[in-house]
């Protein structure tokens, strides 16, 4: 009797499995988890919560109308993913677009995954879905391997496994985060490309960042174009660096400089060091103007 009770239960489907108390699965080890979980499900939408996970922050509404539009002609074809939370009751992992094109189209169900996962697991499974997406902008994918290094702990290396990713690129992604918030936002408004942004980086002046930003922007510069204004802006600093400071030289010297100019009838300079060390440079347009001014010299 109790055999036949059990294949009953089994029997039922899925959905009936879920809507029976009794059957309130909670972890992987429970009875009749191995029925639910991994196995795709119609879930009323009523009963699904968004995920406060989610790491991307802004949904088209033109493109969530051309996948309402997808769905109301082919159904969901992907299957959303969602956790269990309780008895009927559901958290959103990933395909909260799916989601919302289908609350447009006011459908009662949609096709889910079921998984068994704790907090931390559904953030990881919800930025790592995120970042495989192809419509996601370089701020928002950098944004989510952030929440990953901070939030679950993970490593670049480690990162790296997960997503599919070199670690190269993924520090690249990162590195768009030091950008001024102006520029990151740029960024996902499309007014600039990721190349762009990484040209950027290169200058640690955020005043200067914005200033060739809004150059950018205004000569719609290509990056080819930004890289090298930023390495022409680079450079011009690094040989005002080299160039020794000058001392303050003595008004005595100076009027000395001065009187010698007048009697060699020359331009006579005078370099001289923080120590008092000098040198005076006497000019002289050819070999006659310098045998006339050694005459001069000798004569004094």
């Amino acid at each position: 009797m109790a055999k036949a009770t059990k294949k009953q239960a089994l029997g039922r489907g899925l959905s009936a499995l879920l809507k029976d108390p009794s059957n309130d699965i909670q972890s992987a080890k429970d009875k009749n988890a191995d029925q639910i979980v991994g196995n795709v499900v119609d879930l009323p939408l009523e009963s699904i919560e968004m995920n406060p996970f989610q790491p991307r922050t802004s949904f088209n509404e033109e493109h969530l109308r051309e996948l309402a539009s997808s769905i109301k002609e082919l159904g969901v074809i992907q299957p959303i993913t969602v956790r269990k939370k309780g008895f009927g009751k559901y958290e959103l992992v990933s395909g909260e677009r799916r989601c919302r094109a289908s609350k447009l189209l006011s459908l009662e169900t949609i096709p889910a995954y079921v998984r068994i996962a704790n907090d931390q697991e559904s953030l990881e499974m919800a930025l790592v879905e995120n970042i495989q997406r192809q419509d996601l902008d370089p701020i928002e994918i950098a944004l989510s391997y952030q929440r990953l290094i901070e939030e679950i702990d993970l490593t670049q290396e480690q990162m790296s496994e997960r997503v599919g990713k070199s670690r190269s690129a993924i520090a690249n992604y990162l590195r768009l985060l030091k950008l001024d918030p102006i520029i990151q936002t740029g960024m996902r408004d499309n007014f600039i490309s990721m190349g762009h942004g990484r040209a950027l980086i290169n200058v640690a002046d955020l005043d200067k960042q914005l200033e060739i930003y809004q150059k950018i922007i205004s000569e719609n510069l290509s990056v080819r174009e930004t890289e090298k204004l930023v390495k022409e802006l680079k450079e011009v600093p690094l040989s005002r660096k080299r160039e020794p400071k000058k001392a303050p030289v003595p008004e005595f010297v100076t009027q000395s400089t001065s009187r010698l100019n007048d009697v060699l009838d020359t331009k006579v300079s005078n370099k001289m060091s923080k120590s008092g060390k000098g040198k005076l440079i006497i000019d002289y347009d050819s070999l006659a103007e310098f045998e006339r001014i050694v005459k001069l010299i000798d004569a004094k």
